[in-house]
C-alpha cells in the first residue's frame, strides 16, 4: 500500500505514524495512506521554510521566471499522468481532470511575467530635489490550505505567484486526495527550485490550526466552506497574518424569456452536472423568468437523463462519484430535504447503482423545480449534483433574488437584450458574473473571487490581486546632502 508522505525541504519525510485512509470514490477501496503530520514534522517544516525564502527572496525575478517558464514546460509534459493521480483520488473524469490542471497552468504562465510585475512607480521632484519611489516586497512565508475539489488548479491559483514574489510557500491539501500535491511540489523543484522554497504537508484540523497560530508564518490563502473560511479568516486575522479565504457559493444562473433555450440548457449541464456539481462555480440555482419555465425545466430533464455516470476510466462518461461516502449521504439528505419542503422533485439520483461499482459514491443528476428562497436546498450549498429551478415573473424579481442571496461567488445571465445585460452585470452583487457564459471563471492574468460571505478578506486570488496579496509595498522618500537646508523644520513639508 502507497504511503503518501510530506515534501519538505525536496525530500519526501515522515516523522508521524498517523495515516488516514486515502480512498477511490469509484469502488470505495483504499488506494493509499496518508501520513498526518505532528509537531516534529511542522517543526522542520517550518524550519525549511524560513531558511529557504531567506536566500530565494535575493534571488532576481528574471531567475525566478526562469526557473517558473521551465516548471511550466515540465507540467505540460506530465498532465496525462497528473490527470490519472487526480482521478483515481477524486474521482472525476479524465476530461475534467486535464482541464482543471491546463486552468492551473495559466497562473503558473503569469507568474512568469514577475519581472515586469514586481516593476515599481518612480516620481521625481516630488518637492525641491526630493524622489519618491515605490516597491513590492515579498512577505516571507506563506501557507495555503486547499479542498479536495481542484488538487492542482486551487493549490496553482496559490504557490506559482507567491513563490514568484520571493516567498516560501507552505501547501497543505485535503486528505481526501493529496498525491497530486506531493508530484507537483517534485516537479517543481525537477525544474530547479530550490529546496524548502515549496514544501507540501499533509494533516488534519490539527496541522491547521498550527498553520493558522504560527508567527513565522505571514499569510494564508484557504478555499472551502464559508464556515471553515470564516473561521481560518479571524484566526489568522486575531494573529496578525495577511488573509484571503474563499468560502462557499449558491450560484445563479438567470435565464431570460428571450434567450436560446438550447444554448442555456447546454451550459446549464455542464455548469450545474459537470465534476459531480462539487465546484464553487457550480451553478446549483437555475431562474426562470417569465413563461419559460415550464420549457426550460423539460429541456434540462430531456438533457440530464442522457447524463452518462461512470468512473473515470470510462471515456465517455459525463460525471464520476462524489468524493466520499460521507459526502454522498450528505447530498442525500438535503434532497431529502428538498422533498420535504414541498419542492417537485423532476429527477432522483440518489438510487443510481453502477455494476461492478456498486460500492462507489455514484448519484445521478438530481433536478428540483418549484424551488423557493425560504427552502433549505436554496439557502445552502449543497456541492452535488443537484439543481434548483426557481420561477419568478420579471427580470427584476430574478436580480433582488440573486442580491439577496448570502453567497455572492459568481452568477450568470442569458439573454440577447444588451440593455438587460449591462444592467445585471452592473447591479448585480456578485463578484464574478457571466453574460452568456455558465461559468464565469476568470483567466489567470485576471483575479478569482466572490463578495458577501464568499470571500473572507481584501484580496482575490491570481492575476495583480494575487501580486499585492503576496507582497508587501514599500515606498521611499529621498534628498541627498548637498540640497539639504540649514536648521530644522517644524512644519509638515511641502513643495
Amino acid at each position: 500500500m502507497k504511503t503518501v508522505k510530506h515534501y519538505i525541504n525536496g525530500t519526501s519525510t515522515a516523522s508521524s505514524q498517523d495515516y488516514l485512509p486515502v480512498i477511490d470514490p469509484s469502488n470505495g477501496e483504499q488506494v493509499a495512506n496518508v501520513t498526518l503530520a505532528n509537531s516534529n514534522d511542522f517543526n522542520n517544516l517550518i524550519k525549511s521554510s524560513v531558511k529557504s525564502q531567506v536566500e530565494w527572496s535575493e534571488v532576481t525575478p528574471l531567475k525566478r521566471s526562469r526557473i517558473l517558464s521551465k516548471y511550466k514546460d515540465i507540467l505540460e509534459k506530465n498532465i496525462d499522468n497528473l490527470a490519472k493521480i487526480i482521478s483515481t483520488e477524486h474521482g472525476k473524469t479524465l476530461d475534467d481532470s486535464k482541464g482543471s490542471i491546463t486552468r492551473g497552468l495559466e497562473v503558473v504562465e503569469f507568474a512568469c511575467g514577475i519581472p515586469h510585475l514586481l516593476k515599481g512607480e518612480f516620481s521625481q521632484n516630488v518637492g525641491t530635489n526630493i524622489d519618491s519611489w515605490s516597491i513590492r516586497q515579498p512577505l516571507g512565508v506563506c501557507a495555503g490550505i486547499t479542498p479536495f475539489n481542484f488538487p492542482a488548479m486551487v493549490p496553482m491559483w496559490m504557490y506559482p505567484l507567491a513563490i514568484a514574489c520571493g516567498n516560501s510557500f507552505i501547501l497543505k491539501p485535503s486528505e481526501k486526495d493529496p498525491s497530486c500535491s506531493i508530484k507537483l511540489a517534485e516537479l517543481f523543484s525537477e525544474a530547479g527550485l530550490p529546496d524548502g522554497v515549496f514544501n507540501v504537508i499533509n494533516g488534519d484540523k490539527e496541522v491547521v490550526n498550527m498553520i493558522l497560530n504560527h508567527q513565522d508564518i505571514s499569510s494564508v490563502s484557504f478555499v472551502g466552506s464559508t464556515p471553515v473560511a470564516k473561521y481560518i479568516y479571524e484566526t489568522s486575522a486575531k494573529n496578525l497574518k495577511r488573509v484571503q479565504a474563499l468560502g462557499g457559493a449558491k450560484n445563479h444562473l438567470l435565464v431570460m424569456p428571450d434567450a436560446n433555450i438550447n444554448q442555456a440548457v447546454d451550459g446549464i449541464m455542464g455548469a450545474a452536472y459537470g465534476s459531480a456539481g462539487e465546484r464553487c462555480m457550480a451553478v446549483s440555482v437555475a431562474v426562470a423568468i417569465g413563461d419559460i419555465a415550464d420549457e426550460l425545466v423539460n429541456e434540462i430533464k430531456i438533457k440530464a437523463d442522457k447524463l452518462k455516470v461512470s468512473p473515470w476510466t470510462d471515456s465517455s462518461s459525463d460525471m464520476g462519484p462524489l468524493i466520499s461516502k460521507e459526502h454522498l449521504d450528505k447530498v442525500k439528505n438535503y434532497i431529502n430535504k428538498g422533498e420535504d419542503e414541498g419542492a417537485t422533485l423532476v429527477i432522483d439520483g440518489r438510487n443510481l447503482k453502477l455494476q461492478g461499482y456498486e460500492k462507489g459514491f455514484f448519484m445521478g443528476p438530481t433536478l428540483f423545480d418549484n424551488v423557493n428562497k425560504d427552502m433549505t436546498i436554496y439557502k445552502e450549498e449543497i456541492f452535488g449534483p443537484v439543481l434548483c429551478v426557481i420561477r419568478v415573473n420579471d427580470y427584476q424579481e430574478a436580480l433582488n433574488l440573486v442580491n439577496d442571496h448570502a453567497f455572492g461567488n459568481g452568477t450568470s445571465i442569458y439573454t440577447s437584450d444588451g440593455e438587460v445585460a449591462r444592467n445585471f452585470t452592473t447591479n448585480c452583487k456578485i463578484g464574478m458574473v457571466g453574460v452568456n457564459v455558465p461559468i464565469p471563471v476568470p483567466m489567470a492574468f485576471h483575479s478569482f473571487g466572490g463578495w458577501k460571505q464568499s470571500l473572507f478578506g481584501d484580496h482575490s486570488m491570481h492575476g495583480i490581486e494575487g501580486i499585492n496579496f503576496y507582497t508587501k509595498l514599500k515606498t521611499t522618500t529621498a534628498r541627498w546632502p548637498k540640497s539639504i537646508k540649514d536648521g530644522p523644520e517644524f512644519i509638515m513639508p511641502t513643495n
